[in-house]
């Protein structure tokens, strides 16, 4: 995967611009599969982080590596509100970013540079993002993609 502090690939799905995006504010991507047990885990925290979203937080840009009908149901059951874009084989965005495991998360600093890169589940860069975990949830330190 691509490490802390080098640059991001710039990229366009359909309509989405990484550059463009990055022009708005910082960016966190997060790729995944529909079929994994820790994407599965992992995002509904991201849909707290989407929920809050507002001064200061990472637009979140979710992008699947399934087929638009399992995503759509992926994001209504575990995923943010907003579409996520489809990274279809041969997985041209994900070969990209060097994505070996998934869920892997990049955010992105409106310079284009990656200030953070983690694959699998870390509840303490979720914190740093800014996830607010309950007291009363039974949350994993880390689990592997």
């Amino acid at each position: 995967m691509l490490a802390e502090g080098s640059s991001a690939p710039d990229f366009q799905l359909g309509s989405f611009s990484l550059s463009s995006a990055l022009s708005r504010g910082p960016v966190l991507l997060a790729f995944f599969k529909i079929s994994c047990p820790t994407c599965q885990l992992t995002f509904p925290f991201l849909r707290r982080l989407g929920e809050r979203a507002g001064a200061g937080a990472p637009q979140l840009i979710t992008i699947s590596q399934d087929d638009a009908s399992g995503t759509a149901q992926f994001q209504g059951r575990f995923g943010p509100d907003e579409p996520a874009l489809l990274d279809l084989k041969p997985y041209a965005v994900s070969n990209l970013y060097q994505i070996r495991n998934v869920p892997t998360l990049y955010l992105i600093e409106t310079d284009g540079r990656i200030s953070m890169a983690v694959a699998g589940f870390s509840k303490a860069h979720l914190e740093k993002l800014g996830v607010v975990f309950r007291q009363d949830e039974p949350v994993p330190a880390m689990r592997p993609g």
